[in-house]
């Protein structure tokens, strides 16, 4: 499967493809670190259900562009996946599907535009108003380290080294078991584009410092911790290594009413990879239902 390119917001995507053009839009989105590469076992099978499955690098993620505007905040993340939709022809019967990072751009999407989509799937990332009190937690402090190490500029230059040993290391601690030789490998080339490392860490730097949010997306940016009114799958591995199960809240109090919340079990962070079968049949299940 090649990458493709489109232009949303200014701004080249490149993306995955399957499934018939006139079906309608299933639009998965990746987190950090990851690429799109991370939906090879769930795009075939909303393929087969006649979804057209479309599946974009992040903004900054190679091949896609680096944005010039260094525009990183959840208010313009919300943008970019609103303007995937339209760019492809996307309809009220669209869903919309994200993981970590790709979460709350879900989010932020969903309360946008909600007359875009029909369903919504968010994985391992709840709502931010259901995890506020994490950052008060000793061991989610802990896990959530690497979010106030991006803020140094020493991070630029440490996440490359020997071969982005860094990301293996996150990998490693957030899905324990896991053999992700494949998905590094995608992972690295995601952040080896010129830029590509300093853009995937101003994500973080965009959530915490003012300096990194354009007064323009004031609008947007106050979406992303709305509570969503489009019906939602939360997913979350129960081995979590990167955003523990126990500090998560109550997901359901901050979705639409309807929504669902489900525990992968032998998961952790990235349960797309390591429980392809049962979290596919989840995501079907709850869009045939809709």
């Amino acid at each position: 499967m090649e990458f493709q390119n489109v232009t949303v917001n200014g701004l080249k995507f490149a993306y995955l493809e399957d499934g018939p053009a006139s079906g309608p839009l299933a639009l998965l989105l990746h987190g950090f670190p990851d690429s799109p590469r991370t939906w090879r076992h769930l795009m075939p099978v909303l393929a087969a259900k006649g979804y057209h499955v479309i599946a974009p690098a992040q903004r900054g993620f190679a091949p896609t562009e680096v944005p010039e505007d260094g525009r990183y905040q959840l208010g313009q993340l919300g943008l970019d996946a609103n303007g995937l939709h339209g760019a492809f022809g996307g309809d009220e019967n669209a869903v919309i599907i994200g993981h970590d990072w790709g979460a709350m751009m879900t989010y932020t999407a969903l309360n946008l535009e909600p007359d875009r989509w029909r369903r919504a799937v968010t994985m391992n990332v709840p709502p931010l108003a259901s995890a506020a009190g994490a950052f008060f937690d000793f061991d989610q402090l802990k896990r959530s380290w690497y979010m106030f190490y991006f803020q140094s500029p020493l991070a630029e230059m440490t996440v490359p080294m020997h071969d982005y040993a860094f990301i293996e290391g996150l990998w490693a601690d957030w899905s324990p078991g896991f053999d992700a030789t494949e998905d590094l490998s995608y992972i690295k080339a995601a952040l080896s584009g010129e830029g590509s490392t300093l853009a995937a860490l101003s994500y973080y730097r965009a959530m915490f410092d003012p300096a990194y949010q354009s007064p323009e997306l004031v609008e947007a940016q106050a979406a992303s911790t709305q509570t969503t009114t489009i019906p939602t799958l939360y997913l979350h591995g129960r081995d979590d290594g990167c955003f523990g199960l126990s500090v998560i809240g109550d997901p359901l109090a901050h979705l639409a009413p309807g929504s669902r919340f489900e525990v992968v079990d032998d998961a952790g962070h990235f349960l797309q990879l390591q429980q392809p079968t049962v979290v596919n049949k989840l995501i079907t299940d709850w869009l045939d239902e809709g």
